[in-house]
């Protein structure tokens, strides 16, 4: 039974110390948090997961892991705010994804960021086609944020009291520089019409990262763009 109590006030104190932790390092929510922010949540929950199923650990163990690993999470925000060149490294950086509504696939490849994975965020924006993206750059935490072409910034259709129109759910025909068969299928399309229409607009299959289809619209291309070794400051 002294063995659950000494659990018990372990876990207590622990929770009161990483909470008092995080009010004091002044942490935001967690889909805010940087990848070292991650890393570091994780090291100092086994820290005190470890502690609290160890006979030979108590309070004062708990209580100097945490003000150890603390310190040295505070000292790293400070010289990420005192040290602005130590931010990219620590923090890491913001990078465009999508330039003037071109897919940039070299950043994507860096950040092991494939086509699906961004769609499923732009998604989140409430964006269905990436027809609609002018740019979009991926965050230091992993979020996205979206720049719309202006077609398709307010003021909306409602707004100017027109009248609705059918709204259509853009598909996928050509991800990662390879054709979707199924895609084609469902939508009655073949391999030679596609073929054709990237000829139409004097592509190749071997030059496009990206197509997308809406019925009644033109097909959406979107070539391999790399970014050519530019830096672009966001």
């Amino acid at each position: 039974m002294s063995s659950y109590a000494e659990m018990f006030f372990d876990l207590v104190f622990g929770f009161f110390s990483l909470f008092a932790l995080t009010k004091i390092l002044g942490k935001t929510q967690i889909s805010q948090i940087t990848a070292f922010d991650f890393i570091s949540a994780i090291v100092l929950g086994e820290l005190i997961g470890n502690a609290l199923f160890d006979d030979k650990i108590g309070i004062p163990h708990i209580g100097f892991v945490v003000i150890v690993w603390g310190g040295l999470m505070y000292t790293t925000e400070y010289i990420t705010q005192r040290f602005k060149g130590s931010r990219y490294l620590l923090e890491g950086s913001p990078e465009i994804v999508i330039y003037n509504g071109k897919l940039i696939r070299d950043v994507m490849k860096k950040n092991k960021l494939d086509v699906n994975q961004l769609k499923h965020m732009l998604r989140a924006k409430d964006i269905f086609s990436m027809d609609q993206v002018e740019y979009a750059i991926l965050e230091a935490n992993g979020t996205v944020s979206v720049l719309r072409k202006s077609d398709y910034q307010t003021p909306t259709r409602k707004d100017m009291k027109l009248a609705a129109q059918p709204v259509q759910l853009p598909i996928s025909l050509i991800n990662d520089g390879e054709i979707i068969y199924d895609n084609l299928k469902e939508r009655n399309l073949t391999e030679d019409w596609l073929l054709e229409e990237l000829r139409k607009q004097n592509y190749k299959l071997e030059d496009i990262f990206h197509a997308e289809y809406e019925k009644g619209k033109d097909i959406q291309l979107y070539p391999i763009h790399n970014r050519n070794h530019e830096k672009w400051d966001v």
